[in-house]
């Protein structure tokens, strides 16, 4: 199962890392990028128990989606019958 959020999609992605000269205050050059490198940026994610078409299931939500309220909670408490 991909590290994926269900409700907005959020995946990893790539960017990279920057390698810079030291500032002029501390004695260097001025910030010259000197060299780069690949690195991921991983969403924050988290496995939570939702309603989705009724039933409760086990999906990867980003925080964001827990906290604009896209995620419906399913009740503590069993339903009565």
């Amino acid at each position: 199962m991909p590290r994926v959020c269900h409700f907005t999609g959020r995946r990893t992605s790539a960017g990279w890392t920057k390698a810079e000269k030291g500032k002029r205050r501390d004695g260097g050059v001025g910030n010259k990028v000197k060299g780069r490198t690949k690195r991921l940026v991983k969403p924050n994610l988290k496995k939570v128990r939702c309603l989705i078409d009724g039933k409760v299931v086990r999906v990867y939500a980003s925080t964001k989606a827990i906290k604009s309220g896209l995620v419906v909670k399913p009740c503590k408490t069993p339903a009565a019958q």
